[in-house]
């Protein structure tokens, strides 16, 4: 039986660029070898793309530049061999990239010109989840509460307005880059310029009182798998992912705890919660969906992660493994989604 050739994406431009190459990496130790032959292309945090043997030290030197062909003619890699061009042909793409160019939709326009499937959400579903106010505005349509929130610029902000504490953060980035909690009114203008940085598009939200809960969803249409709740457990300041020098050897301020010591009828809430929300943002293949489970029993959203981290301390590969799936099996269930095509 001939393998899958299969196309994975990994590195980019965004400020998440080094967690986007351990996720690689922990792909390439799961990917079964006997169903598929990788063809690893990395793009360096300057943007140059190659074609490489692995995700290992020293793939940004020596791979080939390559691209991924947008004619559909191709239907695969454009590598530069000698002053030519030679093809590679894929049969699905697997995006191991988060952020910025990776989990807005940016890629996926990419991938769905090029007319090669790849695993996970399209460029709509990408875009919305992305930018947290409309992934509010989404959310509320579908009947899931959500922080009350203001979206704002660096140069147009009144501090009076709000009631405090709040947390600001960049709308359109991943991870905890540039989110600050604020408690006082006059730390407001330095808390949104430290989100400027990452997006011109601010975001402000009314703090929610509750612990921090995820849930990760596999899937596409009615029949959605999801993993073991998880849940933050913080010993001081608000959850920080991807800040850590060394992430590996655990948080300075967190630990998960999974499954999450919470009833079962939370249990229950939160993961229905997270399909209703997967659903109604138009989600495929898998996501990470992060919400606040509060004292009353109810729940609010938090964010939605359409690329989660893959790596051996990312939370969405421990909540499936707790859930009887393991990365090498999610791994063959979102590139066989990928490969059937969307629910129709």
């Amino acid at each position: 039986m001939d393998r899958l050739k299969i196309g994975i994406l990994f590195g980019g431009c965004s400020e998440e660029h080094p967690v986007s190459v351990k996720s690689a990496r922990e792909v390439a130790k799961h990917l079964d070898l006997e169903k598929y032959e990788p063809h690893y292309l990395g793009i360096t945090e300057s943007g140059s793309w190659r074609l490489c043997d692995g995700p290992a030290e020293g793939w940004d030197e020596d791979g080939s530049p390559a691209v991924l062909s947008p004619d559909r003619g191709t239907r695969g890699l454009l590598v530069l061999d000698e002053g030519k061009y030679e093809t590679v042909s894929l049969d699905v793409v697997l995006p191991v990239l988060h952020g910025k160019l990776g989990e807005d939709g940016a890629i996926q326009g990419l991938l769905e010109l090029s007319g090669i499937p790849y695993a996970g959400c399209d460029v709509q579903s990408s875009a919305l989840c992305m930018d947290k106010s409309l992934t509010y505005a989404v959310a509320r349509d579908a009947g899931v509460a959500t922080p009350n929130f203001w979206t704002v610029t660096a140069d147009d902000v009144d501090p009076g307005r709000f009631t405090y504490p709040v947390f600001v953060k960049p709308a359109r980035s991943g991870s905890s880059f540039g989110v600050s909690e604020v408690e006082r009114e006059e730390d407001l203008p330095r808390a949104v310029r430290a989100a400027a940085q990452y997006d011109s598009k601010v975001l402000i939200e009314q703090a929610v009182a509750g612990e921090e809960i995820g849930c990760a969803v596999l899937a596409n249409g009615p029949d959605l798998v999801t993993g073991e709740v998880d849940r933050v457990a913080l010993s001081h300041g608000f959850f920080r992912i991807h800040q850590e020098d060394e992430p590996e050897s655990g948080s300075e301020n967190s630990t998960f705890i999974v499954p999450a010591d919470i009833p079962a009828e939370s249990r229950r809430l939160v993961q229905d919660t997270a399909k209703v929300i997967y659903r109604a943002l138009g989600c495929r293949g898998l996501a990470r969906v992060d919400l606040f489970l509060k004292d009353d029993g109810t729940v609010v959203l938090n964010e939605v992660n359409t690329l989660p981290g893959l790596t051996s301390y990312s939370r969405y590969p421990r909540m499936m493994a707790a859930a009887g799936l393991p990365l090498g099996e999610v791994i063959d269930r979102i590139v066989a989604l990928a490969v059937r095509g969307p629910v129709r």
